[in-house]
């Protein structure tokens, strides 16, 4: 399979693994944070917010101008400012996942050539869609293993665990 195939088959299945792993969590488990570490609902929101306010702006930018520099919120300043307004899981998984599909879509229309189109990162290095969309995958993957954390349970052992109550 194609390598950026295969990256957007990840990126895609995200609001979906969150979704699995915070289904059962109730109130406390999803406020509940280990020293040093952020809660279930913070993650969630974290990857919520950063879909619309950072990276896809970031993606937006890159397609429509030449060359843009590049400005991220980063998570000091989001978690001190940030709207909490919106926190109930179902919110926050189903902003999550209407924000994913806007920027899902920008990625599957893209041309060939918009691979290519550039932007400046903060440390002044160029930046590709392509890499975006790397870094952006990563972001995810290292989000989903911070949550899985959190709940006490991996993405695979919530599958296998319903696939035996319901077998």
């Amino acid at each position: 399979m194609d390598a950026r195939v295969a990256l957007l088959e990840q990126f895609a299945a995200t609001p979906r693994m969150l979704a699995h792993l915070v289904a059962e969590a109730d109130e406390a488990l999803l406020d509940a944070a280990a020293v040093g570490e952020w809660s279930a609902r913070t993650i969630l929101a974290h990857l919520r917010d950063e879909e619309f306010l950072n990276m896809r702006v970031a993606l937006e930018r890159m397609l429509a101008e030449e060359q843009p520099r590049l400005h991220f919120l980063g998570p000091a300043r989001w978690e001190g400012d940030r709207n909490r307004s919106r926190d109930r899981k179902e919110l926050l998984l189903a902003d999550f996942a209407l924000q994913r599909q806007a920027s899902l879509s920008l990625f599957l229309g893209l041309r060939e050539e918009d691979w290519d189109r550039r932007g400046l990162a903060p440390d002044d290095a160029a930046l590709t869609v392509a890499q975006l969309l790397e870094g952006w995958t990563a972001h995810d993957a290292a989000h989903v293993e911070q949550l899985e954390r959190a709940v006490g349970e991996t993405f695979a052992e919530v599958l296998e665990r319903r696939a035996r109550l319901a077998g």
